[in-house]
């Protein structure tokens, strides 16, 4: 129920308005003077006032004023019988939404409540998502985040399907932030960070003597994110000896212990991201399907961006001014914005916080010109794989071999080889010749190749199976 304080040392009016408020079910509480109303408002916070300003004493601009000092998105509408341009100035400038001349039409001032109360609680919400780093009013962005705001209302498991880069643990995280289980705990693991044996120890922890080196018993990730929220991050490296168990869990909500006959039942909310396409792997048999529906429950996509460019400028803003010196705020120059603006980000919103940061320290002035965009302009590392963009550069400066390779196939435009990095390729075709010439500089050593690629050694693995590279997995050395 919308709630409002009204404000109106006239007891005619004030009971007209409370009438009038009541009528459309509001909650209403009604002050006679702005020191009355101060007095209700530090008691109970209202999202919308509505005072007159001509009262004795403090007036209604002092309402306002203090009214949001200490709840800086109440929604102001003043009243006024003497309606003057000074006046309409202070109002605009202290922060009112409308302005409203006596007699007051009650219909004009229903539209404004309800458009005011609409345009703070906007205004809140966008200052928190950027608390957490979500930025941007593009369409594509806006409709990604109300759809989270939705799925957060349900206990349902959610799954996030979308690029790497583009937000999907801070989207997670938002979802926690708005749901019934917020007080609890948000606990989050990385599929790809661990090797089957461990990840199983991880998500379901072991009792005592489980296994040689268990001196004592460890609780795992579910028991920890009891009645809270588990993200389980890149969901599409779980291997498939643990999806069953996972299955279990998400189907019962409980699980075993390692080296533990007794189940530990667990009330918890799952949310899964992915970079790839779990549909497809369970087609290719990568990936469990009664697993993937499991999962699969609210199904949400982020929009990588290239395609919500109308974000760039204030996600450049945004990241300037977390990356400054504490008590120094920067300016970003028309000729870096553009240059951000024209770029096509394999890596998403994570590339941009990257090369903005690197932007930043190389500043030697209050305005940030070009320093640190040389990158940018070639356009054949632009046409990687998220996952692959910054790959070419680490394997350059890493290796010798791998940096001669690089340079000659990046700077090759006339060799009819399909197999070089040159426009007009495939992006497949990209990837594969950087995996190649990656393992050749590294004889074969899959571990090594992950660490230049910067990528997990799971990724190598299923890169050299799905461009069937037997020479390399023939070395078997991780």
């Amino acid at each position: 129920m919308n709630r409002v304080l009204v404000v109106d040392d006239e007891p005619g009016m004030r009971a007209a308005l409370e009438a009038h408020f009541l009528r459309r079910e509001w909650r209403v509480d009604t002050a006679g003077s702005a020191e009355e109303a101060l007095e209700k408002f530090r008691r109970a916070l209202h999202p919308l006032v509505v005072t007159d300003i001509r009262m004795p004493g403090a007036d209604g601009f002092s309402v306002m004023r203090e009214a949001r000092m200490l709840a800086p998105h109440t929604a102001v509408i003043l009243l006024t019988a003497f309606a003057s341009v000074p006046d309409a100035v202070t109002a605009m400038k202290g922060g009112a939404c409308d302005y409203l001349v006596k007699p007051v039409s009650f219909e004009r001032l229903e539209q404004a409540a309800e458009r005011t109360l609409a345009q703070a609680s906007a205004q809140a919400k966008a200052q928190a998502d950027a608390a957490e780093g979500l930025v941007g009013r593009g369409p594509a962005w806006l409709r990604a985040l109300e759809r989270a705001r939705q799925a957060a209302a349900s206990d349902a498991d959610v799954l996030i399907e979308a690029e790497s880069g583009t937000g999907k643990e801070l989207v997670a995280r938002l979802i926690h932030r708005l749901s019934p289980r917020r007080e609890r705990a948000f606990v989050a693991i990385n599929c790809a960070a661990f090797p089957e044996s461990l990840l199983e120890s991880e998500l379901f922890g072991y009792s005592r003597g489980a296994f040689t080196g268990a001196t004592m018993a460890k609780p795992g990730r579910f028991e920890l994110a009891n009645r809270g929220t588990l993200l389980l991050d890149e969901i599409g490296e779980m291997p498939l000896g643990l999806q069953p168990k996972l299955l279990r869990v998400l189907q019962e909500r409980e699980f075993d212990r390692l080296g533990d006959t007794r189940s530990v039942r667990v009330d918890l909310r799952v949310i899964s991201t992915t970079n790839r396409a779990l549909s497809a792997m369970v087609r290719e048999g990568q990936f469990r399907a009664d697993l993937y529906y499991r999962l699969n429950v609210i199904a949400l996509g982020l929009p990588p961006l290239r395609e919500r460019r109308e974000d760039v400028r204030e996600l450049a803003e945004h990241f300037a001014n977390l990356y400054a010196a504490k008590g120094k705020t920067v300016a970003l120059s028309a000729e870096f914005l553009a240059r951000l603006e024209s770029h096509t980000w394999p890596g998403n919103v994570r590339e941009l916080a990257n090369c903005v940061r690197r932007a930043v320290a190389l500043a030697t002035g209050s305005e940030i010109g070009t320093e640190g965009l040389e990158e940018l302009g070639n356009p054949h590392l632009c046409r990687l794989s998220a996952e692959m963009a910054s790959a070419a550069s680490k394997a350059a400066k890493m290796h010798p071999i791998a940096d001669d390779s690089l340079r000659d196939s990046l700077n090759n435009n006339n060799n009819n080889n399909d197999d070089q990095l040159r426009p007009g390729v495939s992006l497949e075709n990209m990837e594969r010749k950087l995996l190649e010439m990656t393992l050749e500089a590294t004889g074969g050593n899959r571990s090594r190749t992950a660490e230049m690629l910067g990528v997990s050694l799971r990724t190598v693995r299923n890169k050299i199976r799905s461009y069937g590279l037997p020479a390399w997995t023939s070395y078997g050395r991780d």
